[in-house]
């Protein structure tokens, strides 16, 4: 399955957010890549595919469940480094500044993450959803500070139109420890 695209529900309810991932899969010709309850009692359903599929997808569930939705998003073209940070196996040989960016939705920090690296040179780190956050997320990226600073402001700016952003920093030259608590 060509996976160019992701569509995401993130749903107020349990119940809702496993019948949410029924019909995504049973609506549209999609790839399941994530399906779980996460803090505060919410749940979260990622799908992945054609970008028409997963469109399809994601209007299902807000057809259906429109009263559980909480956000939702499809995002054609997504850069191959945010699959990369959402499974926690991003490789970094380098680092040279440190950006973070933190949303009160799943949903926003991942369309963020992806503007973000579609912004500047820099690599994603990692992508932390909702578990032991109360309910936010957040993102790590690295590259050159300039970079990272335009980044991180193109991934907040996106964050912040929803009313969802909770901060971003950019942390030039971070001593070594910190990134290795990190990984």
């Amino acid at each position: 399955m060509v996976m160019n695209s992701i569509g995401l529900a993130e749903l107020s309810s349990i119940a809702s957010g496993m019948q949410a991932a029924d019909i995504m899969l049973k609506t549209s010709q999609v790839e399941l890549i994530i399906s779980r309850t996460i803090c505060s009692g919410k749940y979260m359903v990622l799908v992945g595919g054609e970008v028409a599929e997963v469109q399809s997808a994601v209007d299902a569930v807000e057809k259906s469940l429109d009263y559980a939705i909480i956000d939702t998003f499809v995002i054609p073209h997504v850069h191959k480094d945010v699959f990369t940070a959402l499974s926690g196996h991003t490789e970094v040989e380098k680092f040279e500044a440190l950006g973070i960016i933190e949303s009160f939705s799943v949903a926003s920090l991942i369309e963020g993450a992806d503007a973000a690296v579609k912004a500047a040179s820099v690599r994603l780190i990692e992508i932390h959803l909702a578990m032991a956050l109360g309910g936010k997320a957040f993102c790590t990226l690295t590259g050159e500070v300039a970079a990272v600073t335009s980044a991180v402001e193109s991934g907040a700016a996106l964050i912040a139109e929803k009313g969802l952003l909770v901060n971003k920093v950019v942390i030039p030259h971070p001593r070594k420890e910190l990134f290795n608590e990190m990984i």
